[in-house]
């Protein structure tokens, strides 16, 4: 992520929390942790340039609504403060991807919001020389097979890399480095289904979208909309009051257990597509994200196709 998105995406966090904080009050008690990511998002929002803080309170105030028809706990009064806070970035590499807590500690619940602002990505996962994938993303450690595999690629990289060659003067970096690349990874994970089994898809969806379930905010400015997706995995969120009830059911989304298909694009020379039951899709595109050369490449993951019980909602800005 560039210097730009990551300041515009820590503005969008601090208008959301702030608005969260200026509706809840007026039913309840309610305050904001300050910690170190709140100072960093309240920089990045003092210098945004008034025309974004404004796009940025319109997208938040849009989200907001729909999530307090999901959540009656947010405003149901009680004797304890509810809190909010803005997460540090290391709790998304530890596998939480939600960026603004709501918690009442009083009754031990909370919930999360994952905020993105003109993009849908879910991760962006590495692939090294180094890195065991399998072990990280599913529990099941790479095979020596895999490690055979990459060896070459990676020990290229890092010739390049004492050479201080920058990526755009290798030649065809796409068929030398990408593809093959990208094989190793999608004969591994063909390999580690047929011995594992549903341990494979299910952990990898768990991976890919965190160990808590979570409301994903993407403000759209184009379309000047706010989409709420809900990813009610273990069936935590969505939870009726002692006097009040959801307005909106969220469902339970079904996790998969067979990996229909996984194979590069076809004409594509840097993306995997993974096709799994329950109705669960995502494509890898795979890309240098820096100028010189490391023997590191980095994955865009995104999700191309979704179960039906994920709960989507579009909020138009007023």
């Amino acid at each position: 992520m560039s210097s730009l998105s990551n300041d515009q995406g820590r503005a969008y966090e601090f208008a959301t929390l702030n608005l969260l904080a200026n509706t809840i009050s007026i039913s309840r008690s309610v305050v904001i942790e300050k910690n170190s990511s709140y100072y960093a998002a309240e920089r990045a929002w003092d210098n945004a340039n008034p025309t974004l803080k404004n796009m940025f309170i319109k997208s938040a105030s849009a989200g907001i609504t729909s999530i307090l028809e999901f959540e009656p706990l947010i405003l149901e009064d009680g004797i304890d403060t509810l809190i909010l806070k803005i997460q540090s970035d290391i709790e998304g590499r530890n596998g939480d991807v939600r960026d603004v807590l709501i918690i009442r500690r009083g009754i031990h619940w909370e919930i999360g919001l994952s905020l993105k602002h003109n993009h849908f990505a879910v991760k962006h996962s590495r692939l090294a020389k180094s890195l065991d994938f399998g072990d990280k993303w599913f529990g099941i450690k790479c095979s020596k097979q895999y490690w055979y595999d990459i060896e070459p690629i990676f020990s290229y990289l890092e010739a390049q890399k004492s050479n201080k060659t920058k990526w755009n003067q290798l030649q065809s970096k796409e068929i030398n480095i990408y593809i093959p690349l990208l094989e190793a990874f999608v004969k591994e994970l063909k390999r580690s289904y047929e011995i594992h089994g549903n341990i494979v898809p299910q952990r990898m969806v768990e991976y890919l979208l965190g160990q808590y379930d979570f409301y994903k905010m993407i403000g759209i400015d184009s379309y000047r909309i706010t989409q709420i997706q809900a990813f009610n995995l273990r069936g935590t969120l969505n939870k009726d009051g002692k006097k009040t009830k959801a307005n909106i059911l969220v469902p339970v989304v079904d996790l998969p257990t067979r990996i229909i298909d996984v194979a590069i694009r076809p004409h594509s020379n840097n993306t995997v597509e993974l096709y799994l039951d329950a109705g669960w899709q995502f494509s890898f595109r795979i890309h240098n994200a820096s100028t010189y050369v490391e023997p590191s490449l980095k994955f865009d993951i995104q999700i191309i196709g979704m179960p039906a019980t994920i709960f989507t909602i579009d909020c138009k800005w007023q």
